[in-house]
């Protein structure tokens, strides 16, 4: 049977604008309990923004974290799918590109994101990954 993005997304992604600091974003991924929300300009996809990424590319610059926006920690340089594509290409697109998160686009709009987690729980769900992406975070 056939499986396809839709099925497995994650519906009405998190999305912040691009001059959105780099703190506000942090508190919005620790609020929503994210490692990854998606920056738009105009309802476009922009970039997506990992938990990591602000830690790799402006914490540990130096950065002052409320001064700086999120439109220099994003990753720009995205590999995405749409909802009608099959599951089978959003995991080879992550596999060939070392990602663990696809935006999911209607033309250029966000309208979701498949993670290496959904994924993960769809085919075996029993896995450690499966169970670890089910698990509540400790905090």
């Amino acid at each position: 049977m056939t499986q396809y993005v839709r099925d497995i997304m994650t519906a009405a992604p998190v999305t912040v604008g691009p001059h959105t600091s780099v703190a506000q974003v942090a508190r919005i991924m620790r609020d929503r309990d994210l490692g990854a929300v998606l920056v738009t300009d105009d309802g476009r996809l922009r970039g997506l923004v990992t938990d990591r990424d602000l830690v790799v590319r402006s914490i540990a610059e130096g950065v002052d974290p409320e001064e700086t926006t999120v439109a220099g920690a994003c990753s720009d340089d995205l590999v995405t799918v749409g909802p009608d594509d099959e599951l089978d290409l959003a995991v080879r697109l992550m596999r060939e590109h070392a990602v663990r998160r696809v935006p999911v686009v209607e033309g250029r709009h966000p309208v979701g994101v498949v993670s290496l987690g959904d994924v993960a729980m769809e085919r075996d769900p029993r896995s450690a990954l499966g169970d670890i992406s089910v698990a509540r975070p400790h905090t």
